[in-house]
């Protein structure tokens, strides 16, 4: 546990300095960077060479944080999360109090709680959500393995977490859902 708090201390000190980190989620690898910095972002959609115009997913470690992200929060959305035995993002109508340009085009956040400890913990700590974005070059594939992550992308970020990088079982990124005010739901991504 030690080791893995020091981690989570160095990858806050990249975080509170404006860096991006590379950090193992619940799914996949990700680029990471403090969601309401709008500078750090921007270094993610350099690093991914991906268009600003994309929205990128943020990283809650509680239920409640909801609220402080979502103007309003359809109904059916408490249910859907909190039962939700897999990783699930849910695009919510109406995002607040991130980067502008962490959100799409038409305002809407797509948000992850987390249930992978070492995510929790850092955002915990670091008391804000964390931006999350597969570590690859846009259109290309994501790596399912820390292996796999491809050399430009590793060279860019100012933070690697020394964290289940030996890990060999390749993970799958979540499901993507979104869910409209009237509680319709679409799945984007299953």
């Amino acid at each position: 546990m030690k080791f893995q708090e020091e981690e989570i201390d160095k990858a806050l000190l990249a975080l509170r300095a404006g860096k991006v980190i590379l950090y193992p989620t619940d799914t996949i690898w990700g680029l990471g960077c403090d969601a309401s910095n709008e500078e750090a972002v921007r270094k993610i959609f350099e690093i991914k060479q991906r268009a600003d115009s994309k929205a990128l997913i943020i990283l809650i470690s509680r239920i409640e944080q909801l609220r402080d992200y979502v103007q309003k929060i359809p109904d059916i959305a408490w249910d859907i999360v909190d039962y939700s035995e897999k990783p699930l993002t849910v695009v919510y109508p109406g995002g607040r109090n991130v980067a502008k340009n962490v959100l799409a085009e038409d305002g809407s956040i797509a948000i992850r709680l987390v249930r992978d400890e070492f995510c929790m913990r850092l955002i915990d700590k670091f008391r804000k959500p964390l931006v999350s974005t597969s570590a690859n070059i846009s259109g290309m594939p994501s790596a399912a393995t820390f292996q796999e992550i491809k050399p430009e992308i590793l060279s860019q970020v100012h933070h690697i977490v020394n964290h289940r990088q030996d890990e060999k079982n390749p993970s799958s990124p979540s499901v993507v859902m979104k869910i409209s005010m009237n509680g319709e739901v679409k799945f984007l991504r299953k």
